[in-house]
């Protein structure tokens, strides 16, 4: 009986942890994906029980293959082909992380007064 073959790049990309198939591949051909510590080709076939490192722009995920998935599905299926094992200390800085950075942008109507605001004012210092 012939094992099911799947690859590395196509099966990261069904799963949704790469948005296309050729950011999975240019994942893999960087380096941010990993099988026991070592840099794994997108070519890889992928089994089942095997656990990858892969770093993606948003976190660093541990994942353990349940299943193979072979096309992209919606979230709610394809959470049911992996097991997401990433380390709670690794979480946790990602919240840190998420808290202390900051876009720039102020909430709206905080800070500078609004045009509005602006005009009342200068209405009032006129008279």
């Amino acid at each position: 009986m012939p094992t099911e073959k799947l690859r590395l790049d196509k099966y990261l990309w069904a799963i949704r942890l790469f948005k296309t198939r050729s950011l999975a591949t240019e994942a893999c051909e960087k380096g941010k994906v990993k099988y026991n510590g070592m840099q794994v080709k997108p070519s890889k076939n992928v089994n089942v029980d095997e656990e990858y490192e892969v770093k993606t722009e948003a976190k660093r995920w541990r994942i353990k293959v349940t299943g193979l998935l072979h096309n992209r599905v919606q979230y709610s299926e394809a959470i049911k082909y992996y097991l997401d094992i990433t380390p709670a200390e690794e979480i946790e800085r990602l919240q840190f992380q998420a808290a202390s950075f900051h876009t720039g942008k102020r909430l709206s109507k905080i800070g500078r007064p609004t045009k509005k605001q602006r005009r009342e004012l200068n209405d009032f210092l006129d008279e």
